[in-house]
């Protein structure tokens, strides 16, 4: 949530300040603003609402000068407003400062700084660090030295970008729990909280770690961590393209993300097996570790943590041995019990995930072995875990996650078999059985993407509906959770997902007549009793729409609406099943109006609890 950017250089730095925002736009945001230093002085424009209105604003007031810092802002601290919008003046507006996070004891700040003759201008807490920055440059004649000092003040997470007129050939910066990255060009340098804002300029980047601190000068960058030892630090070149972060032809980046799942599973599954042999050494996942484990613990949030319901249910059924999953944001208040001898999976897209981070934390303090899987490279929780399973699925804009999710499970898939195989609780005609039809899912996620017309009617049939239901069992239990937050987060459709088997427990008082009914139906174990569930909404009245088989006859004499994917083995059929309900969900945010790349309220990577 938020994006940070700013450049020193040569160019006027107005244009590219924009030019980057509107690259990490996917963040979140509610309004936004630069400031630039030009001849001696601190220039700045803020705005609610779109970057549009930023851009109307900006063009009305000439800026020309070559230093400057923008912000996208998500609302935490005061209503979304021009005074609450970043960058942040001091009060003599010598300073301005952009700001991702939250501090924490911001309140007792502001109230001893009023004490000394502050006078606040927002209700934000970044005001805060303006003029405490300030306080401190009285005493502390070096702004490196001074940005520390304040820093140290400071409770809860940050990533600051810093501008003052006293010395003007240089922009701070400093992170705590929120990611910032600086990106490395020719004759001028930038900052970012994320790496698309300067991939049109440079791939080469230097990812900050925790507690370090940089001077940005257009001719070189300064790293130090905080006790002011300076460090080297190696550079890391991005290897996915500017085109990657562009839509690429299609209307929305949502949608090429969804179809992009084909490549982003090959991408995922390709460097793992080798010659009929799940390799998952780059972890330290050894045989002897495998065999060892006596209970897995995995937590997450939202999609991340439903593509670990997948993962719990494929582990205990291929190995045998319990899953706990738990949502981090409520993991670490219940203390947990934890053994050196669990397996801990932390699952997360960006890799920034401040309750996720802080779980992970708290398993590496109770001495488990802490593996991550997530998408970024560098990422915070790909640092500070044991090893790192990385998904490969490339840059993920659309704020609603789609090739995540699938790749997520994918990487949690090959846990389990692999786990299966050291464990001896798969026979190896089973196990080689789905690793061949493991790296037949490519394929049959494209086949289901080569024709969407179907789903565009269904949508079309459905977008209407104010409330609907996705029901279904064991693993269909599992996706369900996840098409069901698809389609509320894009299209502000009130849905809820449940095991059909709790439809009589209360629930189906809620059927009504044209109530519409999402079933998930690719596990046959439980398809006899399922089917009855789909009987019990249909005598009610309800709409029933199926994701399932395409060869499967059963489901017609139910419901002329249909979902179909290619046959696959029941224990692989999440990484399918979810696509049409992907797909449903982007239709029918279309068919309401709706941008699915910027969900109201949403951000894509949640760095505050």
């Amino acid at each position: 949530m938020c994006g940070i950017v700013g450049y020193i250089g040569r160019e006027e730095a107005v244009g590219l300040l924009l030019e980057g925002l509107k690259r990490l736009e996917y963040r979140g945001y509610d309004s936004s603003g630069v400031a630039v230093l030009e001849e001696g002085k601190l220039r700045v424009v803020k705005a609610r609402g779109k970057l549009e209105r930023l851009r109307e604003k900006l063009a009305q007031t000439k800026l020309t000068g070559t230093t400057g810092i923008g912000h996208t802002r998500w609302a935490t601290h005061g209503e979304p407003s021009d005074e609450n919008s970043h960058p942040h003046l001091s009060q003599s507006g010598e300073i301005a400062v952009v700001h991702n996070g939250i501090i924490e004891n911001y309140a007792a700040l502001r109230d001893k700084l009023i004490a000394r003759g502050y006078r606040f201008q927002s209700e934000t807490d970044t005001e805060v660090f303006a003029h405490l920055l300030e306080e401190t440059l009285k005493t502390e004649h070096d702004l490196l030295g001074a940005v520390r000092a304040t820093v140290r003040q400071l409770e809860g997470a940050y990533a600051l970008g810093v501008l003052c007129t006293r010395f003007p050939d240089r922009i701070l910066a400093a992170r705590k729990d929120s990611p910032l990255i600086i990106g490395l060009g020719e004759g001028c340098n930038y900052i970012a909280s994320d790496i698309p804002a300067v991939l049109p300029y440079t791939r080469r980047v230097y990812l900050l770690k925790e507690g370090e601190m940089a001077q940005v000068f257009a001719d070189r960058v300064e790293i130090y961590d905080m006790e002011g030892e300076k460090v080297d630090k190696e550079v890391f070149t991005v290897n996915w393209s500017v085109d990657a972060a562009e839509k690429g032809g299609y209307a929305h980046f949502m949608l090429k993300e969804i179809h992009e799942q084909g490549r982003a599973m090959r991408d995922t599954l390709r460097p793992r097996i080798r010659e009929g042999e799940i390799d998952l050494s780059e972890a330290k996942l050894t045989d002897e570790l495998l065999r060892g484990v006596a209970r897995v613990v995995i937590t997450a949030c939202g999609t991340a943590c439903y593509a670990g319901q997948v993962g719990r249910a494929l582990i205990e059924r291929l190995c045998r041995v319990p899953v706990e999953i738990d949502v981090a944001s409520e993991f670490r208040y219940r203390d947990p019990i934890l053994q050196p001898t669990d397996l801990f999976l932390v699952v997360s897209q960006s890799g920034e995930t401040a309750d996720t981070l802080a779980a992970l934390r708290l398993a590496k303090a109770r001495g488990c072995k802490v593996v991550a899987i997530t998408n970024v490279v560098g990422s915070t929780i790909a640092r500070e875990a044991d090893s790192v399973l990385y998904t490969w699925a490339g840059p993920e804009i659309a704020v609603a996650s789609t090739k995540a999710y699938t790749t997520q499970v994918l990487m949690l898939t090959l846990i389990a078999l692999k786990m299966a195989k050291c464990k001896g609780t798969i026979a190896r005609e089973r196990y080689e059985a789905l690793l061949a039809e493991l790296q037949r899912l490519p394929e049959k996620a494209e086949e289901i993407l080569s024709d969407v017309e179907n789903v565009q009617r269904c949508a079309a049939r459905f977008f209407s509906q104010e409330d609907m239901f996705f029901i279904g069992r064991g693993l269909d239990y599992a996706l369900s959770l996840e098409a069901s937050l698809k389609l509320k987060e894009i299209s502000y459709i009130h849905s809820e997902a449940m095991a059909a088997g709790e439809l009589k427990h209360g629930t189906i008082a809620l059927i009504e007549p044209g109530r519409l009914v999402v079933a998930l139906c690719t596990q046959g174990a439980t398809l006899e009793k399922l089917r009855s569930n789909i009987r019990e909404v249909l005598t009610r009245g309800a709409v029933v729409l199926t994701i399932g088989y395409a060869d499967s006859e059963a489901e017609k004499e139910l419901t002329p609406y249909r979902l179909a994917i290619p046959r696959t083995d029941d224990l692989l059929a999440p990484a399918l099943a979810v696509i049409p309900a992907q797909l449903f969900a982007y239709y029918c945010a279309i068919q309401r109006g709706y941008d699915p790349d910027k969900p109201r309220n949403l951000a894509k990577s949640v760095t505050v609890e």
